[in-house]
């Protein structure tokens, strides 16, 4: 008898290989997921039932065995003849979770590789074996076949198609059924090679500690081609999951989404699945192995869902409790796991505050005094500081180290927010961020004498910057070599800030900046002048105005570079003349 679908089976067929499944080698891991789901159904009834799955090709045919439950032939015309009908469904439609595949569309990815499909079925309840063969223009017939099955099961027989030959040969289908295969709990064998092993690795017995860690971390690099830093046990009972995520030995970039290997009840998943652990956790990469987690249709990835969710928070925690365990009992791996990976932990620290805690005592950073820990910069600067910007921090650190006020670079990603954050761990922190205009007042004034006497040329300096909104004053101060700073106050800041965007914008949105510039207080900018540096001693006293200013002018110039300060056009003005003024002043010189 011969029937037609009531789709049309080419357009489904062509919706599964250019939408749903990624490549047509995914046929063999959907033929092995029916085998293996009718050797569950099989032993549901019959625990005893043996249970094995054989692949052939012979680059003419690819035959799938199986000795599972089978269909009858009524079966047969409801399951095998209406796409998207499948038999792992309870009596109210909902999917079964004993099994592997839930959408029923499967065998249609067989027509990615062929035109006709051979199901020959014996079932395990009795009956006839039966033939049903399926064609890709749409038509199936039902028959009962000339030869009985000696036990009940089914075979899956696939004609490729002349443009599938790559995917159809023996050693493709070996290493895709091994590939798909390996963790399940039956046996596989294809192309005369088992391909199924004796479970995950992380399940097997070892005789020591030691020798399971070597056994993973084998495992880890014939898996991800690196050599982990550590190994980690994963369980999270809801999920029937269990596996191991290995540490990655090098950093890792943050923005790209970690990609982990899952398998689902033995069946690979996917080897790069996203979304399975929290995204500060970017440096471990996962193999999973699990029983409730729900997969797409196109089962290579997993759905959104509550449950995975709660993975999620459950993996991630288990990695956090690493890390605090490490913190314990082997400070020297931490010690280079944070050099390696110190932003995911610092991520996490911004709202856990036993990590922060880590942080705090562990995590060494760039301060005044060289490299250390914040717990211990603290002891020793009680009234620390800290700039959240990196150019700031490395321009005004040897000034604030010799002036005895201790500076934190947190001028990097999490760094500010961590500072913030560390009165929840030490409710005396006194860690507060640093105003550069702070320091002027931590520098020590010049003898009266001396500024008495250089008081024309302090004048004659202020008019040289006053146009570019910038004040001078003289002090004693070390590092002796550095002969100026550029100083602004936040309010300084925020006020040019204000200034430049009013510049740039409609008259409507110029009067309201305009106003609200107004607000901010009027505290300019200072250049701070050196008076242990020899070339500031010798500026000072020059008897010549024009060429003091000049000098002046240059020396402004050079703290804005010095400290990375962005430069106006009247600044950049104000370097290009002083330079070209003092050139022409040395070449006159020489004449």
């Amino acid at each position: 008898m011969e029937s037609a679908f009531q789709v049309d089976l080419r357009g489904v067929v062509d919706l599964l290989s250019r939408h749903l499944y990624s490549s047509p080698r995914v046929y063999v891991r959907e033929l092995l997921q029916n085998a293996v789901d009718a050797i569950t159904a099989r032993r549901i009834e019959d625990p005893a039932a043996p249970a094995r799955v054989t692949l052939e090709a012979d680059g003419g045919t690819v035959r799938v065995h199986d000795t599972g439950v089978g269909l009858t032939e009524e079966e047969v015309h409801t399951l095998l003849a209406t796409i998207g009908r499948s038999g792992k469904r309870d009596e109210l439609g909902f999917a079964r979770h004993e099994f592997l595949g839930q959408f029923g569309i499967g065998l249609l990815s067989g027509f990615l590789v062929a035109d006709e499909i051979r199901v020959e079925t014996r079932s395990a309840r009795g009956g006839p074996t039966v033939l049903w063969t399926g064609m890709a223009d749409g038509r199936y017939r039902v028959e009962t076949a000339e030869h009985e099955r000696p036990e009940p099961g089914t075979t899956v027989t696939l004609t490729p198609r002349r443009d599938a030959a790559e995917w159809t040969a023996p050693r493709t289908v070996t290493e895709l059924a091994a590939h798909y295969g390996s963790l399940l709990p039956i046996q596989v064998t294809a192309c005369g090679v088992r391909v199924s092993g004796d479970g995950p690795p992380w399940r097997a017995a070892y005789p020591t500690p030691d020798a399971r860690r070597a056994a993973l971390l084998d495992y880890g690099r014939r898996l991800f081609g690196f050599t982990a830093l550590d190994v980690i046990d994963l369980a999270v009972p809801e999920a029937g999951l269990t596996g191991v995520a290995f540490i990655l030995p090098e950093p890792a970039n943050p923005t790209v989404r970690a990609v982990h290997r899952v398998y689902l009840k033995g069946m690979l998943l996917g080897e790069r699945t996203e979304g399975l652990l929290p995204d500060w956790a970017f440096f471990v990469r996962c193999v999973v192995d699990a029983s409730e987690l729900r997969p797409t249709a196109s089962r290579e990835s997993l759905y959104e869902d509550d449950l995975l969710e709660h993975t999620r928070d459950a993996l991630g925690a288990r990695v956090r409790e690493w890390l605090v365990g490490l913190a314990e009992t082997d400070p020297d791996r931490l010690r280079t796991f944070l050099r390696l990976h110190h932003l995911g932990v610092k991520a996490l620290a911004l709202h856990d505050d036993d990590m922060l805690r880590l942080v705090d005592r562990w995590l060494e950073y760039e301060t005044s005094d060289g490299p250390m820990t914040l717990a211990r910069f603290r002891a020793r600067h009680p009234q620390g500081r800290y700039t959240s910007v990196v150019d700031e921090f490395r321009q005004l650190s040897a000034v604030a180290s010799a002036q005895g006020v201790g500076l934190v670079n947190a001028g990097y990603v999490y760094d500010a927010e961590i500072m913030a954050r560390l009165p929840r761990i030490d409710p005396d922190v006194r860690l507060e961020p640093l105003d550069p205009a702070e320091l002027a007042t931590s520098l020590g004034p010049v003898d009266p004498q001396t500024e008495l006497a250089v008081r024309p040329f302090l004048v004659a300096a202020a008019a040289a910057l006053d146009s570019l909104g910038c004040d001078v004053i003289l002090r004693e101060f070390d590092p002796a070599s550095l002969p100026a700073l550029y100083l602004s106050s936040r309010a300084a800041q925020h006020r040019a800030e204000l200034r430049e965007a009013r510049e740039n914008s409609s008259e409507l949105w110029a009067d309201v900046l305009g106003a609200i510039e107004n607000a901010v207080p009027d505290d300019r900018p200072r250049l701070v002048l050196n008076h242990r540096n020899p070339l500031v001693r010798r500026v000072v006293t020059l008897p010549e105005t024009s060429l003091a200013t000049t000098a002046v002018q240059a020396l402004y110039g050079m703290a804005l570079l010095h400290g990375h300060h962005p430069l106006r056009p009247a600044d950049t003005a104000v370097l290009n003349r002083s330079f070209l003024g003092l050139l022409d002043w040395a070449v006159v010189g020489k004449e």
